[in-house]
């Protein structure tokens, strides 16, 4: 297997982790949730899924021949609250990462060391993907939060929950020790 090969793989394994915890706190959050926003300076989750879903159809649409940064996308209004419902919220977030997945999966070898541009700035493949990565994860990041100050005391646990790290630990060494 080639070291390319390998990036990719990686990398929609790192994607596909993210879109699966941004699910999982939707998953727990009521309708009314979505739009809840700490003050008004805040962003709601409907608001972040927007901007994503905005985000990745942008970037991700012809990511090879065209900017990133389609003259159609209006990036000011995706941070207006305008998601009628939950359904709405997730089907919206399925379209942004639908765009991206179809595109990663596209991606061949000798695509990683092209050029592509965001905003007129020249990236290759590489940095442009991980661009994304770490805007995804910070967002992503930002909807675990607001969903664990949401449910507070209801919150399920995404991780390891709170004082249950060394018997994980034991878990994951039990799992992964070579058969004898």
């Amino acid at each position: 297997m080639s070291i390319e090969t390998e990036y990719l793989r990686v990398v929609k394994e790192r994607f596909n982790d993210i879109k699966n915890l941004g699910d999982k706190v939707i998953e727990q959050l009521a309708e009314e949730d979505i739009h809840w926003a700490l003050n008004e300076a805040s962003n709601s989750v409907a608001v972040i899924v927007t901007h994503l879903s905005g985000n990745m159809v942008s970037r991700w649409t012809d990511f090879l021949i065209s900017d990133g940064e389609k003259p159609y996308r209006n990036r000011d209004l995706e941070f207006v609250d305008n998601i009628p419902s939950k359904a709405g919220l997730i089907t919206t977030l399925d379209e942004g990462w639908g765009t991206l997945f179809e595109t990663l999966n596209n991606l061949g070898e000798e695509d990683l060391l092209k050029n592509v541009t965001i905003r007129g700035e020249g990236h290759s493949v590489i940095e442009a993907i991980e661009r994304q990565l770490a805007h995804y994860a910070y967002h992503i990041g930002q909807i675990v939060y607001i969903g664990k100050q949401i449910k507070s005391e209801n919150w399920e646990s995404l991780s390891i929950p709170i004082g249950q790290s060394d018997s994980y630990l034991q878990q994951m060494l039990k799992k992964h020790q070579p058969e004898r």
